[in-house]
């Protein structure tokens, strides 16, 4: 596919800065902004030729003040812990933005509660941007619920849950994407299954375990079973949905708790957790899958070598990051309140196959 020129490729071809450019497509003329006609007629004749069409992001904020899109991170997103996590939606949202020609204002001097990040404080700079960008697993809600009663233009980057009024978003359909997943593992013979993970909390982790849950409701005719610390023994014919939370326990702890419950699939939550699970399974002589097959909901939130064939989901994070940029011009031009999920790409891996164990 051919790439869409932008404001920039149009500027090197004439010679001129990418500002130029944007005058002169904006026809901007008035006595605050003078460019020599020989220099206008430049412009316009590589565009002529070109056959460039401006990008309609870009003709959206050609009214606004900054030409400046503000983004905020509730977690630092530079340190080695969470780059790799946050780095394809930044990519996503500078591609975007490049492509418009706006600039990115990155958020990093908001006061902290609780050593907790938060949009408002005495030095607030928020309104410096004609909008802006929120990224973090979970949102403050008086955050969210300050910005929308004072009309600041924003959007989020993952679904959000109403606070006080609806929450502008572009999301990952979790909830479909593991809903599918679950059924494929029945479908595939498992009647025992559980959810490994938080399942509580973030927007996100709160849709993953609602897929999780109706899959094996609609499919199992069972109710979800929350951390058994002592697990009844069980027949392999009887079904189970659990849920096992990971905070507070070892790998190997994890292993034990569904050997106990006779699970034969595992779908993780993080896949920072598959991982330490498949490595503690094979320690102990474990054949994945062949005994226990282990499915990873999306990408590891914390630093993690992964070098398993993961069947999963990749989440659209790049997309949601250029999305988030359309959305948020979108509302500046016309108002409301967008929201959107985008589907997750089903990953067919290595680490489920048959229940042999029925």
């Amino acid at each position: 596919m051919t790439r869409r020129l932008t404001q920039q490729d149009i500027a090197r071809m004439a010679g001129v800065s990418q500002t130029t450019v944007s005058l002169v497509l904006n026809n901007r003329s008035d006595a605050e902004v003078r460019i020599a006609p020989e220099t206008r007629e430049r412009v316009l004749r590589v565009i002529r030729e070109t056959g460039y069409a401006a990008d309609p992001v870009a003709r959206r904020l050609a009214d606004r003040r900054n030409r400046i899109l503000g983004v905020f991170t509730y977690e630092a997103v530079f340190p080695t812990v969470s780059a790799d996590f946050y780095h394809p939606f930044l990519i996503g949202i500078e591609e975007r933005a490049q492509e418009a020609g706006c600039d990115l204002l990155l958020f990093t001097s908001a006061g902290a509660a609780g050593g907790r990040r938060r949009i408002f404080s005495e030095d607030s700079r928020v309104r410096l941007a004609d909008g802006c960008l929120l990224l973090g697993r979970t949102l403050d809600r008086d955050d969210l619920a300050r910005l929308l009663a004072e009309g600041i233009p924003f959007v989020s980057v993952g679904r959000r849950d109403d606070a006080g009024a609806p929450v502008p978003y572009v999301g990952a359909a979790y909830a479909d994407a593991t809903r599918a997943l679950t059924e494929r593992a029945i479908a595939l013979g498992h009647r025992r299954l559980a959810y490994v993970g938080a399942g509580e909390g973030a927007e996100s982790t709160v849709d993953r375990i609602r897929g999780f849950t109706e899959a094996t409701a609609h499919r199992l005719g069972t109710d979800l079973v929350v951390r058994p610390d002592e697990p009844s023994p069980a027949t392999a014919g009887d079904a189970l949905a659990m849920h096992l939370r990971a905070a507070g326990r070892t790998a190997e702890q994890v292993l034990d708790a569904l050997a106990a419950a006779g699970v034969t699939v595992a779908l993780a939550e993080d896949a920072a957790d598959a991982v330490a699970i498949v490595h503690a399974a094979r320690a102990r002589g474990l054949d994945v899958p062949g005994e226990l097959s282990i499915v990873a909901l999306g990408a590891p939130t914390r630093p993690v070598h992964v070098d398993i064939d993961f069947t999963g989901f990749r989440m659209p994070r790049q997309e949601m990051g250029r999305r988030a940029v359309e959305l948020l011009t979108e509302l500046l031009e016309n108002g409301g309140t967008p929201q959107e999920l985008l589907d997750c790409e089903l990953i067919d891996g290595s680490t489920l196959a048959p229940n042999n164990r029925r």
